[in-house]
């Protein structure tokens, strides 16, 4: 959740003002923001954060302002035709999901607080928050729960059953990037919800929004790989000990760029399942010493360059030190697909399309 948002939102509750949270929940086809994407509309119309712009956004907006007129959250399809869109100079033709939450002195207090607490949370761990959209008692609708990285619990669905299942779907949603959408008939079983209208709709959202690319080791293969990767959306971090490979002017798209030990710069990286981590550095010693420290880390991809044999024997090597064979196993090397490789830029589309599709792997098996 952007800064700007969790400030709104702050200032909305301590202040009782009136406004409406959008969420983009679903999307179907082109669209310009994924699911996640928030925006805070205030009572007077104004607005902080966007889900896409142009004509979506001002009927996102206006629906909101109906939300806040009438005092109950509901949920939009906000259909992005490719006619509307040309209209605005876009090429978005599909459809958004929005789920529009009041807040104001008619919310429920509880639903309030919990919002309340979940905004300061956010400041300090990483909570999953799970919040109903849709619900066969509209009363549940806005009801909210959240569990911190401790596994702590804060608030309830309003439904033992409810509670459980989303609880479930809570572990499984810390591991995505974008947010699990969970329909349910009136039994509490999965909907498909192409066949028929779900009893019960909940969504789930990671803090995590961007999957965290982090490079270690500035040499040649970096160079493409974190100019493309920042290209399809992953937030980059490049790390060397070389103040000469290192540096902002190497590496002008990088949102962050660390030149120091290697040990010490993981040190100060937060590493959670969002971050996929490449281990690309100048050396034998250095991939080892980098895999030994993040092997035991949450990271959803870890990968090492090498060929084969000095791979093997890297990692027969870190077994004797007492490195566990399962965590080993979990390593992608040697790095990339097989598409044959040869030049830097070649690697390191190898390499990316690697992390797309192990990304894309995660993402089916936690739906």
């Amino acid at each position: 959740m952007d800064k700007e948002i969790i400030f709104g939102l702050k200032k909305a509750i301590a202040e009782t003002m009136e406004a409406a949270l959008i969420t983009v929940t679903n999307v179907l086809g082109s669209t310009p923001r994924k699911p996640g994407a928030k925006m805070l509309v205030f009572a007077d119309g104004t607005t902080l954060g966007t889900i896409g712009g142009g004509c979506g956004e001002a009927e996102g907006r206006r629906e909101a302002l109906n939300v806040i007129a009438a005092q109950t959250s509901k949920i939009h399809y906000l259909n992005m035709t490719a006619d509307l869109a040309s209209d605005e100079g876009m090429v978005c033709g599909g459809i958004m999901g929005l789920f529009i939450d009041y807040l104001g002195p008619y919310s429920p207090e509880e639903h309030l607080k919990i919002m309340q607490d979940y905004l300061a949370d956010l400041e300090r761990v990483k909570p999953v928050l799970v919040t109903v959209i849709e619900a066969h008692n509209q009363e549940l609708v806005g009801k909210k729960l959240f569990v911190l990285d401790n596994g702590e619990i804060k608030g309830d669905l309003g439904s033992e059953e409810l509670t459980r299942i989303a609880l479930e779907n809570a572990k499984i949603g810390a591991k995505r990037c974008q947010p699990v959408l969970v329909s349910l008939d009136l039994e509490f079983e999965p909907c498909d919800t192409s066949v028929k209208k779900p009893a019960y709709r909940f969504l789930v959202e990671s803090p995590q929004t961007v999957v965290q690319l982090l490079i270690l080791g500035a040499g040649h293969i970096a160079l493409p790989l974190a100019a493309m990767a920042k290209m399809v959306g992953y937030e980059v971090t490049v790390v060397d000990d070389r103040l000469s490979f290192a540096n902002a002017y190497r590496f002008p798209t990088a949102d962050k760029i660390l030149c120091d030990d290697f040990e010490l710069a993981i040190d100060k990286i937060t590493i959670n399942p969002q971050t996929f981590v490449v281990i690309i550095t100048r050396g034998h010693r250095y991939d080892k010493l980098c895999l030994r420290k993040v092997i035991d880390q949450p990271a959803s991809y870890i990968g090492m360059i090498g060929s084969r044999k000095r791979v093997k024997a890297l990692l027969a090597e870190l077994e004797e030190e007492g490195i566990s064979r399962e965590g080993l196993q979990k390593v992608y090397s040697p790095i990339g697909l097989k598409i044959g490789a040869e030049t830097p830029e070649e690697i390191a589309v190898s390499i990316l399309s690697e992390l797309i599709k192990v990304q894309r792997e995660l993402d089916q098996k936690v739906r």
